[in-house]
C-alpha cells in the first residue's frame, strides 16, 4: 500500500496556547494570531504540541482549540493536531476526536511515563494500533528533551512501514540520525527538522521541511532560509541560519514557552501568560529578550 497522500514540506509553526489574565484558553486571541500567520506562506500549523502547553489542557479545551483553529485557518494550510497521550487507547480517542474537529494529520508523542518499559517494539506497536485507527494521517513526534525517549532509528522504519504513518517531527538535534532515518524509512516517511537551531541542516540531509518555534515570531525569515534552500542558494542560507540561531534560542530552550509568548507580544501578537507551574519572564528576562530580537532583526 501507498503513503496517505499529504504534504509536509515547508514550515510549520508550533502556535502558543493563548491563556487570559483569569488562565483560561483565549479562543478570540488566537483566532486573531492566526488571521495574522494566515498572511505568509506557511504550509499550515502544529497546534497541541510542546509550545501549546499541551501536556496543561483538558481534552475538552484541546477540542475547543482545535474547532477555533479549523475555522480560523484557510483550507490550503494544513492543522496537524498534537494529539498523544500515554495510553494506545487514550490516544486514539483523541486523534479520532482531532479528525472530527478538522485537523488534517495527528503528530504523536512518544508515550513515555513507564520510560524503562517503552522499548523499541512497545513503540512501534503503539504506533501501528494508531494509525490502524486513525481516520487521518499520523506523525511520530520525537522530543527525547522532553521525553527521555528517543526513538531508534530501526523502530522508526518499522513503524513507517504502516502506509497511514506518514512521517515525524525530530527534536533530538541529532543530525546523523536525522539524515539515517530518512534512509532507513525510505521513499514516502517525511521527516520535519524539529528546531529552526538546525533547519538548514536538516533540509540538507533530507528533512522536507520544520516545525520551529522561531516562525511564530519570525515567520518570513523561517520561510527564507527555506526558499534559499530550495533555489540552490546554501550560502545565504547558513548566513541567515547563523543569525537565526540566537532569536531561536531565546524562544526556545533559553527563554521557553514564557519567552516564546513574551517575544509575541512585543511584535503586536498576543502570547498572554504562561499557565502555572510555568512561571512568566521576569522584567530583566524581558529586557533581555528584547535585545536579542532587536539584535537578530526580529523586532
Amino acid at each position: 500500500m501507498t503513503k496517505a497522500a499529504i504534504s509536509l514540506a515547508g514550515v510549520f509553526p508550533p502556535i502558543p496556547t493563548p491563556f487570559d489574565e483569569r488562565g483560561e484558553v483565549h479562543y478570540a486571541t488566537l483566532a486573531d494570531n492566526l488571521a495574522r500567520w494566515n498572511e505568509y506562506g506557511l504550509a499550515g500549523y502544529v497546534v497541541l504540541g510542546s509550545n501549546g502547553e499541551a501536556v496543561y489542557l483538558t481534552d475538552e479545551e484541546k477540542v475547543r482549540i482545535l474547532e477555533t483553529c479549523r475555522r480560523a485557518i484557510p483550507a490550503d494550510k494544513l492543522l496537524i493536531a498534537g494529539t498523544g497521550a500515554q495510553s494506545t487507547r487514550a490516544t486514539i480517542d483523541l486523534t479520532r476526536r482531532a479528525a472530527e474537529a478538522g485537523a488534517d494529520a495527528a503528530l504523536v508523542v512518544t508515550p513515555h511515563y513507564y520510560i524503562g518499559k517503552m522499548t523499541s517494539e512497545a513503540l512501534v506497536r503503539h504506533y501501528h494500533a494508531l494509525a490502524d485507527a486513525s481516520p487521518i494521517p499520523v506523525m511520530i513526534y520525537n522530543v527525547p528533551g522532553f521525553t527521555g525517549v528517543d526513538m531508534a532509528v530501526d523502530a522508526l522504519a518499522r513503524a513507517a512501514e504502516h502506509p497511514n504513518l506518514v512521517g515525524m517531527k525530530d527534536t533530538a538535534g541529532n543530525i546523523t540520525k536525522l539524515a539515517d532515518t530518512v534512509r532507513a524509512a525510505g521513499p514516502g516517511f517525511q521527516v520535519l527538522a524539529g528546531s529552526a537551531g538546525f533547519f538548514l541542516t536538516g533540509l540538507v540531509v533530507g528533512a522536507v521541511g520544520g516545525v520551529l518555534a522561531l516562525a511564530n515570531i519570525a515567520p518570513q525569515r523561517a520561510l527564507d532560509i527555506y526558499y534559499l534552500f530550495r533555489a540552490g542558494n546554501l550560502e545565504e542560507a547558513a548566513e541567515l541560519q547563523r543569525r537565526m540561531i540566537p532569536v531561536n534560542t531565546a524562544v526556545t530552550a533559553g527563554l521557553g514557552i514564557a519567552g516564546l509568548k513574551a517575544a509575541l507580544d512585543m511584535l503586536g501578537y498576543y502570547g498572554g501568560p504562561v499557565r502555572p507551574p510555568l512561571l512568566d519572564l521576569t522584567g530583566a528576562q524581558r529586557e533581555t529578550l528584547r535585545a536579542i530580537l532587536v539584535e537578530g532583526g526580529a523586532l
